[in-house]
């Protein structure tokens, strides 16, 4: 019992370090076709269903994968395309889903990170794909000047989703949209949500090719001041600050 009081303690400390902010609860948005974030803290089972406090912040971003377009990565014979994110502090949890095609109606806003190919790909409404999605931290990149040791990183995976119940179908009426939690394990440095470089991985479960627009979310319980997302590391380079 001690050690998960201490394991809670260190939690509460964490989220009173990340106070929200004005700026920060401003970018708290929902994405028109997506239901409500909840968290896993503070989960409650009632009636047969799970009860989830919303996150207090939400990031998106808003992408397209080109149909014919080079992966970032091959993973396993399956090609992988990353997105990057900065966070500059200690995250108790955070909440990753992604949903493709963009739901019909969703448009970026102020406040939101957009990938450069978004406009080229937001007129293609029949491409979209099964996501799969991961998530991982570059191992020894605790500031912006390490970043630029990111390419010879070794990856901590944390958890991965195939697909949730909890997302929209697809337009093939299938339950093949992703979304994970993942809560940080202060005393495990594998499990632990630290300042650092991250990245969400994705690709389809099936082998093939991986096309059309997405909008991936990235939630947590307190405010997120500071974190940039990008799809290259030289992107974070060049927004992030220490």
């Amino acid at each position: 019992m001690k050690k998960f009081g201490v394991i809670f303690a260190i939690l509460a400390v964490a989220a009173l370090a990340w106070a929200p902010t004005a700026d920060a609860q401003a970018k708290a948005k929902k994405v028109k076709g997506l239901p409500t974030f909840g968290m896993e803290t503070g989960s409650k089972s009632a009636g047969g269903k799970t009860i989830r406090v919303p996150y207090t912040s939400l990031v998106n971003y808003y992408g397209y994968a080109k149909p014919g377009a080079a992966p970032d990565a091959v993973d396993n014979g399956r090609n992988m395309w990353y997105i990057y994110i900065w966070i500059p502090a200690v995250a108790p949890e955070l909440g990753v889903r992604m949903i493709s095609p963009a739901p019909k109606g969703a448009a970026p806003s102020a406040g939101d990170f957009v990938s450069p190919l978004w406009e080229e790909g937001k007129s293609d409404t029949a491409s979209y794909f099964d996501t799969w999605i991961s998530l991982e931290r570059a191992n020894g990149i605790a500031s912006i000047a390490d970043v630029r040791n990111a390419a010879s990183a070794t990856w901590t995976r944390y958890d991965s989703n195939d697909d949730s119940s909890e997302m929209p179908k697809n337009p093939g009426g299938n339950a093949y949209n992703s979304l994970m939690r993942v809560v940080s394990e202060p005393s495990n440095p594998t499990k632990a949500l630290v300042r650092g470089l991250y990245r969400i991985g994705f690709t389809t479960y099936k082998r093939g090719d991986v096309k059309g627009t997405f909008v991936a979310q990235i939630g947590a319980p307190v405010a997120l001041p500071g974190v940039v997302i990008g799809s290259s590391i030289a992107e974070i380079q060049a927004n992030a600050k220490d």
